[in-house]
């Protein structure tokens, strides 16, 4: 559980949503904190993709309110930002938020065109910076998800493999430096080698400070996990939210997670390696 004395990256209080008449969300309660790195599970269709996309605010909440850091404020001394409320912000407050956000989407999302393109998209659309201003931040951004930019800076998309295109995934996620990183089943459709290696690199970048943090000290790193990867909660030990039913069934250790006595845990680490290899498909 979370440290009450760190100040909330994310705060969500009674959050409901339904498509077409059916729930999906029916109360969800969280707090992360800034710093933490907590994985989102739950079986298929229980509302992981949903609560991501009310964090980010492309969904609205049809009953209650969430809150996210605004780090375009500033901090204080601690590195603690205000908080502001999705659901009455502005589209133009939004997208100064969202410039300390970034998403890692389960199928890559790369534009067509080549690893600079893809990589310089977001800083030139949100930051209006120059291709000679993006070009030392995309060589820094390759070098720390472990490519090498002289090979792979100008390589077309289509000529990336899929572990490749996941690094590039992440790349593009550090370009802009950001506080916040959410990833969506970031290893679906990766052979358990490269699974591995994706573990690590989630593991490096959430611990590397951000750059931000030069002009706003104590600012760090929180990581949101999507996943039903067993693998990725056994090596790398994030606080564990399970949903089911449209609200959070446990929120705990990894360790609690897999010793918890709940009827319906117990069937859903055994079905995660099942489902996990059916995202893989």
């Amino acid at each position: 559980m979370p440290d009450a004395t760190h100040a909330p990256e994310v705060l969500i209080e009674d959050l409901h949503k339904a498509f077409d008449g059916k729930p999906v969300l029916e109360g969800v309660n969280l707090r992360i904190d800034r710093g933490e790195m907590v994985a989102i599970v739950g079986g298929s269709g229980c509302g992981k993709t949903v609560l991501l996309k009310h964090i980010t605010g492309h969904f609205i909440a049809d009953k209650g309110r969430v809150w996210v850091a605004d780090h375009e404020a500033g901090t204080n001394g601690q590195g603690e930002a205000p908080l502001l409320e999705i659901g009455t912000a502005s589209e133009g407050k939004l997208d100064e938020v969202r410039m300390h956000w970034a998403v890692v989407f389960q199928r890559n999302a790369l534009l067509t065109g080549d690893v600079f393109d893809n990589l310089a998209m977001l800083p030139r659309e949100l930051r209006t910076m120059t291709n000679e201003q993006i070009l030392p931040l995309a060589v820094k951004a390759l070098k720390d998800v472990g490519l090498d930019p002289e090979l792979v800076l100008h390589r077309s998309r289509d000529m990336l493999s899929g572990g490749m295109a996941k690094r590039v995934a992440v790349a593009r996620a550090l370009v802009m430096d950001p506080v916040l990183i959410l990833y969506d089943e970031p290893t679906s459709g990766l052979d358990p080698e490269m699974c591995v290696q994706i573990h690590d690199l989630i593991k490096a970048t959430h611990h590397t400070q951000p750059q931000i943090a030069t002009q706003r000290p104590g600012a760090v790193r929180t990581t949101i996990v999507v996943t039903h990867d067993t693998e990725l909660l056994r090596r790398l030990k994030p606080r564990v939210v399970m949903l089911h039913a449209g609200r959070v069934l446990f929120d705990g250790s990894f360790e609690a997670f897999t010793q918890s006595a709940d009827p319906h845990i117990a069937p859903y680490l055994a079905q995660m390696h099942m489902l996990h290899q059916r995202n893989h498909g």
